[in-house]
C-alpha cells in the first residue's frame, strides 16, 4: 500500500496534548482535535506525557500511546491520543495500524476533519489501484463515499483555526472520494462537479484529473454536449501529461481521436496539447470553444460546397452530399443547375430491367453496392445489350428527373447507352467520387 502524505494528517502535532493538558477542562468543539481538557490524575497525566514525547521516535510513541489507551480506555485524552497515535503510525509507514486508529478516532469524535480526510483519501486510492476482480473494491468505494460526505456535513462545524486553513484541501479530498464512486457508479452529473473541483484543486493528481475527463464523456461512441465534450478533451490531454510514463503514450492518443472526433479534423491539436501540458488551471468554457471549434455540420459543409464550386463542375458524389444534407436553398442551387440537363456518367450496376438500371454512381454506393440511382429508358433495351450486374464501368447518359434525400435515390429519365469511352461530361467528372464525410 502507498504510502500517504498528507498535511492534513501530519500536521497534528504529537505534544500537542500534553502542552494543553493543564488548560482548564472544555468540550472541544467540533474539528477542534488539538485542545486538551484536563487530566485530574497526575498518575494518568504523566503516563500522556511520557507517551506522546515529542522526541521520541514514531515506534517508541506507538508503543507509549498504545499502553496508555489500554490502561486508561476511557481517558479525556482518548481522542487526542488516537489523533496522535494515527499520526505516528502513518509516519511508521504503517498503512493498516494507520487506518484502524484513524476508523478508531471517528468512532469517537465522528467529526474529527484529520481521520475523516485521511480515511476519504486512503479507501479511494484503494479502490482505483484494486485489481478488476477484487471484491475488497466495491467496499472501499462506498468506505471512501461515506466519510467523504460526512467530511463534508463536518465541514460548516469546524472552528479550530488551524483546520479552517485546510478546508479548500480537505474539501478536494472529500469530492474526490465521492466523485470516484459516482464515475463507478455510473451517476455523471454528481461525478462531474465533485472529481472537478478536486482537479481543479489538484492539477497535477493524475488519479482525479483522468476521471475527470471519462465522467465528462464516458462513451466516445455517444455524443454527448458540446461543452461535455470539449471538457473531456482538455482533461484527458492534460491527464496525459501528468500520468505515469508507461501510460503518457496511450492517454495522449486516446485524448488526440476525442479530439479529432468532437472537431473533425487535426487543424489546431498541436497548438492545444502544448498547452494543456503547459497549463495547470482549466480555460473557461468560453476559451474552450475557441481552441476546440466544433466540426462543421453537414449543412455546413454542404453550403461551403455550394460556395466554392458551381453545380455543374461537381461530381455525383457532391450532388448527392448536397442534396441529402443541404439547407433547402443550397438543394435548389444545386437541383435547379442539374434538372433536365443531360449527363454523361460511369456507374456500377446493381439490378436491370428491359426499360430501367439501378446503378451505384458514388463511390461509397458502389463500395455498398447499393443503387442511388434509378436510370429509367423510354424503350426497352434489347437483351444482348442489358448489362450484368456488377459491371463496375458502364457508361451511360441521363437527364435528372428527380430526388429523394433520404435515403438518396436519383431518378434520371432519357437514358442511352453510351458504348464509347464519352467525352468529358458537360456538367461534371465522369468518374465517381466519395462522398464527402459527413460529422
Amino acid at each position: 500500500m502507498k504510502k500517504i502524505l498528507l498535511t492534513v494528517v501530519l500536521g497534528v502535532a504529537a505534544a500537542a496534548g500534553a502542552q494543553d493538558a493543564a488548560q482548564p477542562a472544555q468540550s472541544p468543539a467540533a474539528g477542534s482535535q488539538s485542545q486538551a481538557p484536563v487530566i485530574k490524575d497526575p498518575a494518568e497525566y504523566n503516563a500522556y506525557v511520557a507517551a506522546v514525547d515529542a522526541k521520541k521516535d514514531a515506534n517508541a510513541r506507538i508503543s507509549g500511546l498504545e499502553a496508555f489507551l489500554t490502561q486508561y480506555p476511557n481517558s479525556v485524552m482518548k481522542n487526542q491520543a488516537l489523533e496522535t497515535l494515527m499520526v505516528s503510525y502513518q509516519q511508521a509507514n504503517n498503512a493498516a495500524k494507520t487506518l484502524d486508529t484513524a476508523k478508531k478516532l471517528v468512532g469517537v469524535d465522528s467529526c474529527n476533519m484529520r481521520a475523516l480526510a485521511l480515511l476519504a483519501y486512503y479507501d479511494r486510492l484503494l479502490a482505483q489501484n484494486a485489481a478488476a476482480n477484487d471484491p475488497n473494491a466495491q467496499q472501499e468505494l462506498a468506505d471512501g463515499k461515506k466519510y467523504g460526505q460526512a467530511g463534508i456535513d463536518c465541514e460548516p462545524k469546524v472552528t479550530d483555526p488551524e483546520i479552517a486553513k485546510m478546508k479548500v484541501q480537505m474539501d478536494s479530498i472529500f469530492k474526490a472520494a465521492e466523485g470516484i464512486a459516482d464515475l463507478t457508479a455510473k451517476d455523471y452529473t454528481d461525478a462531474i462537479p465533485e472529481l472537478k473541483s478536486a482537479a481543479d484543486s489538484n492539477p497535477a493528481d493524475f488519479s482525479v484529473v483522468y476521471p475527470l475527463a471519462l465522467a465528462y464523456w464516458p462513451d466516445p461512441k455517444t455524443p454527448t454536449t458540446p461543452e461535455n465534450s470539449r471538457n473531456a478533451i482538455w482533461y484527458a490531454t492534460r491527464a496525459s501529461a501528468i500520468a505515469p510514463a508507461q501510460a503518457q503514450a496511450q492517454i495522449e492518443k486516446y485524448a488526440h481521436s476525442l479530439f479529432r472526433r468532437f472537431h473533425g479534423g487535426e487543424d489546431g491539436w498541436t497548438d492545444f496539447l502544448a498547452k494543456a501540458k503547459a497549463g495547470t488551471a482549466a480555460p473557461s468554457n468560453d476559451e474552450l470553444t475557441t481552441l476546440i471549434p466544433p466540426a462543421p455540420t453537414p449543412a455546413d459543409q454542404a453550403h461551403k460546397m455550394v460556395q466554392d464550386t458551381t453545380p455543374d463542375k461537381m461530381d455525383f458524389a457532391t450532388w448527392e452530399f448536397v442534396l441529402t444534407n443541404g439547407s433547402q436553398a443550397d438543394q435548389d442551387t444545386v437541383w435547379n443547375a442539374i434538372k433536365g440537363k443531360p449527363v454523361q456518367m460511369i456507374g456500377s450496376v446493381i439490378s436491370t430491367e428491359p426499360d430501367t438500371f439501378m446503378i451505384a454512381g458514388s463511390s461509397d454506393d458502389i463500395g455498398l453496392k447499393q443503387a442511388d440511382i434509378t436510370l429509367k429508358f423510354e424503350d426497352k433495351v434489347p437483351v444482348k445489350m442489358i448489362p450484368k450486374a456488377g459491371n463496375d464501368n458502364f457508361q451511360f447518359q441521363g437527364e435528372p428527373a428527380s430526388y429523394t434525400p433520404n435515403p438518396f435515390m436519383m431518378v434520371m429519365e432519357k437514358g442511352r447507352l453510351l458504348n464509347a469511352k464519352p467525352a468529358a461530361p458537360a456538367h461534371h467528372a465522369t468518374t465517381p467520387a466519395k462522398k464527402p464525410a459527413a460529422q
